[in-house]
């Protein structure tokens, strides 16, 4: 088996408001996700898009090798001050050149625009494929707080915010809204979900994905 992860490492995973940042649930991810499929002479391989360049681990087997890919992306630097992500850019590396057929595993919060669609889906026909969501629950909702200052981690933008009970319930439907058209439009391509919170055991909730998987491939069910 040849796996290969696409790893969004943008500012926006810099994001932690609980027991750990996103980036340290992705690298977590990985790290479970590679440990997983190792043995038998399997491969991994590994592409990162921080939104200003795109690092390629090439596929290689072993232990050794395993280890430096997961310290590659945990030590991957965030891209420069006012660079958006680009996961659109990370799942193009993936696909051309073309690679030989195995997992595709693609880890990122999903945030911004889907502009990836035509990518997944490409990848999808050709590998099985797998999305790995890391959010924080400020993602989806705001706190009571009043007055704050929000600020874009890849934009750079700021703004002076007055957090009532509209915006909160403005906000949570937007971020709703944005999380179920994600995971259509990953469905759609092909492949499940697993959702991983900061404020959630992320060991607990992989356990429970590969259990409820191996359930619905038993019974029949993609």
């Amino acid at each position: 088996l040849e796996t290969w992860l696409v790893v969004d490492v943008s500012a926006s995973l810099d994001l932690g408001s609980v027991n750990c940042t996103k980036r340290e649930l992705a690298v977590a991810a990985a790290a479970a996700l590679v440990h997983l499929t190792s043995g038998g002479g399997n491969r991994h391989g590994a592409i990162l898009v921080t939104g200003d360049q795109v690092v390629r681990v090439p596929a290689r087997s072993g232990r050794a090798h395993a280890q430096n890919l997961l310290k590659t992306i945990a030590t991957t630097t965030r891209a420069t001050p006012g660079v958006r992500g680009d996961l659109k850019a990370g799942l193009e590396a993936l696909r051309r050149p073309m690679r030989r057929r195995g997992l595709a595993v693609v880890i990122s919060d999903f945030l911004g625009p889907i502009d990836w669609e035509r990518s997944l889906r490409a990848i999808g026909g050709h590998h099985e494929l797998l999305a790995v969501e890391v959010l924080d629950p400020r993602d989806l909702e705001l706190p009571a707080i009043g007055e704050v200052t929000l600020a874009d981690a890849e934009s750079g933008e700021i703004r002076e915010v007055t957090v009532t009970e509209q915006v909160r319930r403005d906000f949570g439907a937007a971020a709703r809204a944005h999380q179920q058209s994600v995971h259509r439009t990953i469905r759609s391509c092909g492949g499940p979900v697993l959702s991983l919170r900061t404020d959630r055991d992320w060991i607990t909730d992989t356990v429970k994905f590969v259990a409820q998987r191996r359930r619905g491939l038993a019974a029949g069910v993609g």
